[in-house]
């Protein structure tokens, strides 16, 4: 699936061929829609990655009865608990904004100071804990929230 998912259109190609279309209809007949869950879209991150779901949660710092309610299609991440799923499954930026349009969540948008950090981040391979070290510099929230003393 992440193959097929690879080879799909831009979403600009397809608007694009959407507005040209003298009805809806016949855009809909060229077989272009695709509608993935998000609980197939993590497991075939997961397999890609050669993780197991108690791996995920170890290394996304997401409870474990939350991300097995995602992959069972019970639920879905909250926005940061999204991205720590992506940088734990090492997601590119477009997998990145995959995993938050099928959790419902908005993608990462360059106008936002904090989301910039993050496409940043996401594009010069840092781990989320290189991620958060930046946006702390930055004076932006991190993604994992930090409670407690840290001395």
């Amino acid at each position: 699936m992440l193959k097929e998912m690879e080879r799909e259109r831009l979403t600009e190609d397809l608007l694009s061929r959407l507005l040209e279309a003298d009805t809806s209809e016949a855009y809909l007949a060229q077989a272009e829609t695709v509608n993935f869950a998000l609980k197939d879209y993590l497991s075939e991150l997961l397999a890609a990655r050669g993780l197991n779901r108690s791996q995920l949660a170890r290394m996304s710092c997401v409870s474990s009865p939350q991300l097995y309610r995602c992959f069972e299609g019970k639920g879905k991440p909250g926005r940061d608990g999204a991205l720590r799923i992506a940088f734990a499954l090492e997601c590119n930026l477009a997998q990145t904004q995959r995993l938050l349009r099928l959790s419902g969540l908005s993608i990462l948008w360059p106008k936002d100071a904090r989301d910039a950090i993050i496409i940043w981040c996401i594009e010069h391979g840092y781990t989320r804990e290189e991620c958060d070290d930046e946006l702390y510099r930055l004076g932006e929230r991190g993604i994992l929230k930090v409670t407690g003393d840290l001395r």
